[in-house]
């Protein structure tokens, strides 16, 4: 006797194993690095000074005082004065701005450097929004990386509030993501006993902070993507992002944004 359920057959196994919203959103940023690739270089210049997040923009658009401390910070720490002469200049437009275009602090994550830092985004997003979204649903994995995407601008505002270098690049959204992903990926399946067979368990419940210091899976993931960050941070390496150093400030903001939100967003259960 076939004690199986009358499920629909299996006609195709996806070549992808990902949610559709994760699909779409690797495609989009894939889509806007390569629309950039074939534009005029005066049009993606422009489309980077309007899209891209700058903390001088912001902090001259608060107080016009700091636009000289601004400019001189362009240049500081160069030994080319060519580049020194290029930054300043650059500083000077970019003070000389009305707008402090407030849409910055989420467009800049729809930004690239380099095709490298497109594909490392891609395969982070894939790995740990996937499970985000198993679990939660489309809409709150959007709440999450939008949420750690504006985190990330904040943070880097605060710790670099003279720079002049344009931020760009999904790494804080992601780091959301990945900090949401730790509250319960690490986490032991509970034992279940199913009345059926093919029943699926219900996913266990968020591990509070202290359970999370307990767990030593948790606990080495964090310790590693903050030691790694922290590290390439402090020695300003690239890491095939661009011609900038990693924007450790920014990852850390989303990151810390992705981990206390996430309890917000869990579904209650009855």
């Amino acid at each position: 006797m076939d004690a199986s359920p009358d499920l629909p057959p299996q006609s195709r196994v996806p070549v992808f194993n990902m949610p559709g919203i994760v699909t779409a959103s690797i495609a989009v940023l894939v889509g806007i690095h390569a629309i950039r690739q074939v534009l005029p270089d005066l049009w993606d210049i422009q489309a980077l000074i309007d899209l891209a997040f700058i903390p001088a923009r912001w902090t001259v658009a608060f107080d016009p005082a700091k636009a000289q401390a601004v400019v001189q910070a362009a240049g500081a720490g160069l030994s080319d004065p060519a580049m020194v002469a290029v930054r300043e200049e650059f500083a000077r437009a970019l003070v000389s701005e009305s707008s402090a275009m407030p849409w910055t602090f989420a467009s800049y994550g729809l930004l690239h450097g380099s095709w490298m830092h497109v594909i490392f985004n891609v395969v982070w997003l894939a790995a740990f929004g996937s499970p985000v979204v198993r679990r939660y649903g489309a809409w709150r994995y959007g709440v999450l990386a939008l949420v750690g995407v504006v985190a990330g601008a904040v943070f880097h505002l605060l710790v670099d509030p003279l720079s002049a270098m344009p931020l760009v690049g999904a790494s804080a959204g992601i780091s959301a993501l990945m900090a949401a992903a730790a509250r319960f990926v690490f986490r032991p399946p509970p034992a279940y006993r199913p009345a059926m067979a093919w029943q699926v368990a219900p996913p266990p419940p968020l591990e509070t902070i202290p359970e999370l210091l307990r767990n030593r899976n948790a606990v080495l993931f964090l310790c590693i993507w903050l030691g790694t960050n922290l590290l390439f941070g402090l020695l300003s390496l690239p890491l095939g992002a661009g011609d900038g150093p990693i924007a450790w400030d920014a990852h850390l903001g989303g990151f810390l944004a992705g981990f206390f939100l996430l309890p917000l967003l869990e579904p209650r259960r009855t």
